[in-house]
């Protein structure tokens, strides 16, 4: 059977690299067999460019990725993560040089969605501005749906958000496109996520959900009961991480003792925060899509 590669292109913006550190430890597969094995049967994935993982430095690197931009037109899955900055024209983030003046994330983002199949927003950052854009955002941060809504880029999202997302999450994604296509909207929610992750919120799968039901509620972290009063955003944040759990299926969050801090949705941070606060403010923490 003949083995298909999937091109992908991994950009960076402002972040931390948190995102890429959480595909690392990625369990099943692991980063090894994702990057050199067959991700579903005769197919694989093709890095070509990640300016934390590839061997390559400076404008060797750079020429891979604008080669296979060329090259592969229509092909490749662009990886978009971290914040796009947009303030002086982008300025505050750049990768490579054009005739000796840097080049801007910004400007980067734009010649790579226009040439891509389609666009994986990585991480709370890149799908919805995140902690780079919390207030005041002197960098302008902004995630991929407002820049693609800004240039009047037609290609396909699919945002897999999270502070950082878990490696399942883009590693079904991924695995999804190379099965079966590009997901359709009957397999994306109203913010382009994969119901399939972020199908049902956290407060559905909580252990702590019956201490909610019968009002018993902890005054302080390490006691018993439903963390709400100390600021859980469970109730309003959608993803599997009850189901899931994360560092190998050890342990998450709330198993740890700490309340849900609301890292897939467009609120976070600034309206999800302060964190360990009940939340007064419901009506903000789904603000109105655009």
């Amino acid at each position: 059977m003949e083995t298909k590669r999937q091109p992908v292109i991994w950009l960076q913006g402002a972040g931390c690299t948190g995102c890429s550190i959480s595909i690392m430890n990625s369990v099943s597969p692991s980063i090894k067999n994702l990057l050199l094995d067959e991700v579903v049967p005769g197919s694989f994935l093709q890095l070509v460019f990640h300016p934390t993982l590839m061997a390559a430095t400076g404008e060797a690197s750079i020429e891979v990725m604008l080669d296979t931009r060329e090259k592969e037109e229509g092909r490749y899955i662009l990886v978009m993560e971290g914040g796009i900055p947009t303030a002086r024209g982008g300025i505050f983030a750049t990768v490579g040089e054009k005739n000796g003046e840097p080049v801007t994330v910004l400007s980067r983002f734009v010649n790579l969605a226009r040439g891509s199949l389609a666009i994986i927003a990585l991480g709370d950052c890149a799908t919805f501005g995140g902690i780079p854009a919390g207030r005041p955002n002197p960098t302008g941060c902004k995630g991929v749906k407002d820049i693609l809504e800004q240039e009047k880029i037609g290609v396909p999202v699919i945002n897999v958000p999270g502070c950082p997302p878990h490696p399942d999450w883009f590693v079904g994604t991924v695995a999804h496109i190379l099965l079966y296509g590009l997901m359709s909207s009957d397999d994306l929610d109203e913010l382009n996520r994969p119901k399939i992750f972020y199908g049902q919120p956290i407060h559905e799968n909580c252990p702590r959900r019956p201490y909610f039901d019968e009002g018993k509620f902890a005054r302080k972290l390490g006691e018993e009961g439903c963390l709400y009063e100390l600021g859980c955003k469970g109730p309003f944040t959608y993803a599997d991480c009850p189901l899931r759990h994360w560092n190998g299926g050890i342990n998450w969050v709330i198993g740890a003792g700490s309340p849900c801090l609301g890292c897939t949705e467009p609120s976070f941070p600034d309206i999800t925060g302060p964190f360990y606060k009940k939340i007064s403010h419901w009506e903000k923490l789904k603000p109105p899509l655009k």
